[in-house]
């Protein structure tokens, strides 16, 4: 869709609101508008949560759901805390300068009663309760910390949680979700804001008039692809429906080994029996999918506390090493059971488990540990069989060559993504570019992922191809030679066709983009072979937008979802489109919670010819795989 201007309001009276959801959460609403082509306007609701303004104290005891008494905070806490409340602006209460604020940066890992205060610039060495105590009279918590906050003057200064309060209403689009509006819902209340625009003086005055409708779009489904499966299980193809399939009566097409294994608990909730249960559950659940499981690990369940991950990991490691090396095996998989969904802690497994010691890994939450549902099995069956090299499922038009121009000739898919820092974390974070490529042929089921730093908030991926001159001569690199050559290795063909789905950037860097990395990847292929020319098809593909779908009639059961969202496969290429480039939106999921957002690909360069059906077809049935 082509947007000349694009306006965000929200004004003292109808069309923004605000939802109180508890005692330190508010829910604000706004209304976007987008002037498009001609005289369609697209209007969309938006939400977000934020702070009300309150002390620290008691927002952490909302975020740990407990009081906050005079305990010391665990591990887990304190990283939960201290994600939460990253870059949230407190005021000082006990300072005379009641304007000035402070950015929070984290959370001490000792107590106010053993933090040397930085404030004391006596020398003293007084401690923060103690310099709390004679410089402002106020008894704080010991054994709780602090928070560590900066200004303008003192890079980091400490300041007990009871004497700042939020300075302001701060959104907090982390801290939770805020409750989804069902499709007719969301309908009703964007019509609703179209109506104060009729009675706009202005716009009487120009003779403008708003109607009251959406726009009548012809769209179709797309039919979901059959699914093949192994042919020792009861089902050996399965036709989804509504964009859903499960593993009864089913196996993996090419079930993975795993023939040695562990696991350590870092929930201290989770009882010894209860994990060695659960892994047992699992182990059978593997087998039963097509998987060749061993039963028993290589040592006993281990259980760990979550402040010492990497000397613990390391360790043991060490130990399951001593056993397997004189046999000349290695640890096919470690399974790790997490207290919560904590993303520093998952993130330090991760990164030890693949980085330092080269494991496979598989992290579950402890409240499915303690459920042990078998739709949950599955899934991480399904997740494990992938990493240890297995396959779950195939398209059957990929088997029998009816993928669209896939098929007949050796191609490579490409994905390619830029993940940029947070705001809040450091100004030497860099932004991550991630290239995932396909391995197989003609399946296009199997992805391998190569990832590469570079300069913060670069939406141009660098590391495509790239040329160093050692001086006797050139050597080039880069991610996408990199997996050509893994292609060939892997299937014995080279690549023909070459199709990069590309996560969307702005719209005034659309040239920039297309004509960087459309050169490093005709580059990366000469510089395999001069003459090596394969056909390039480079689609945008843009997920945040405003664009809705909405089925035309919410009472007949067979053309809507029960969540009443427009059934997966849903594609649309007329009317709301660009009228001159190639581009369609997508529904190619089930959406379950609030209204699906379809997604919407722009093809911006073309060497195969796609033809809108084929590309349509294809792109919905990748998204199966």
């Amino acid at each position: 869709m082509y947007v000349r201007s694009c306006h965000l309001y929200c004004s003292t009276g109808h069309p923004c609101s605000c939802k109180r959801m508890n005692g330190s959460l508010q829910s604000w609403y706004w209304y976007k508008s987008y002037q498009c082509s001609g005289s369609t306007q697209l209007q969309d609701i938006s939400c977000k949560p934020f702070i009300n303004p309150l002390p620290v104290i008691n927002l952490v005891a909302l975020l740990l759901n407990r009081d906050i008494s005079d305990d010391p905070f665990d591990f887990c806490e304190r990283l939960k805390v201290s994600k939460d409340l990253c870059d949230v602006e407190v005021n000082f209460t006990l300072e005379k300068n009641a304007d000035k604020k402070y950015r929070i940066t984290g959370l001490t890992s000792q107590g106010s009663s053993q933090l040397p205060c930085p404030c004391d610039d006596s020398g003293t060495g007084k401690t923060v309760v103690e310099y709390f105590k004679e410089t402002y009279r106020r008894t704080i918590r010991s054994r709780v910390p602090c928070l560590k906050v900066r200004d303008q003057e003192k890079p980091t200064t400490y300041l007990p949680m009871e004497v700042c309060e939020i300075s302001d209403a701060k959104q907090i689009s982390y801290l939770l979700s805020v409750a989804c509006q069902h499709p007719m819902d969301h309908e009703k209340t964007i019509l609703q804001t179209v109506n104060p625009y009729n009675e706009d003086p202005h716009a009487k005055e120009f003779g403008i008039t708003f109607e009251n409708k959406l726009t009548i779009v012809k769209g179709r489904v797309l039919p979901p692809p059959v699914l093949k499966f192994n042919d020792q299980g009861k089902v050996k193809e399965f036709l989804p429906k509504v964009g859903k399939w499960n593993m009864r009566l089913k196996q993996m097409v090419k079930g993975g080994e795993v023939n040695t294994w562990a696991c350590i608990n870092f929930a201290s909730d989770i009882t010894h029996a209860a994990a060695v249960a659960f892994c047992d559950e699992l182990a059978v659940m593997c087998v039963i999918s097509g998987m060749n499981f061993k039963g028993d690990p290589v040592l006993p369940l281990v259980n760990a506390k979550p402040n010492h991950v990497r000397p613990f990991l390391k360790k043991h490691y060490q130990r399951f090493m001593e056993i397997l090396r004189p046999l000349h095996k290695e640890l096919d998989l470690l399974i790790v059971i997490l207290p919560d969904k904590n993303g520093t802690l998952y993130g330090d497994i991760k990164r030890i488990c693949e980085t330092d010691l080269g494991l496979v890994s598989q992290c579950c939450l402890a409240k499915h540990v303690l459920k042990m549902k078998p739709q949950y099995l599955t899934n991480i069956a399904l997740k494990i069989n992938m990493k240890v090299g297995g396959r779950n499922t195939v398209l059957l038009d990929a088997v029998v060559g009816n993928l669209p121009r896939v098929s007949n000739t050796p191609t490579i898919i490409f994905g390619a993504d830029v993940s940029h820092p947070h705001h809040g974390e450091g100004r030497s974070s860099p932004s991550i570019a991630a290239v995932v490529a396909s391995q197989d042929w003609p399946e296009v089921t199997n992805y391998a992922g190569l990832v590469r730093p570079q300069a913060r908030h670069e939406e141009i991926i660098q590391g495509l191809f790239n040329e160093n001159d050692c001086g006797s001569g050139c050597i080039s690199g880069g991610m996408i030679k990199e997996h050509l050559i893994s292609f060939m290795r892997s299937t014995g063909h080279i690549p023909r066709r070459i199709i990069f789905y590309r996560d969307v950037v702005s719209k005034g860097r659309l040239n920039m983009v297309l004509e960087h990395e459309l050169s490093a990847i005709k580059k990366a292929c000469a510089s395999l072979d001069p003459i090596y020319n394969p056909q390039v098809t480079i689609i945008m593909v843009q997920k945040q937008h405003h664009t809705r779908l909405f089925a035309g009639n919410y009472g007949v059961g067979s053309t809507i979802f029960q969540s009443g969202n427009v059934l997966p496969g849903t594609v649309v290429d007329k009317e709301i489109c660009h009228p001159t480039d190639f581009d369609f939106y997508l529904c190619s999921h089930a959406g379950t919670k609030g209204v699906s957002r379809p997604v919407r690909y722009h093809v911006l360069w073309d060497e195969n010819n796609f033809t809108a059906n084929a590309l349509q077809i294809l792109t919905n049935h990748l998204c199966y795989t």
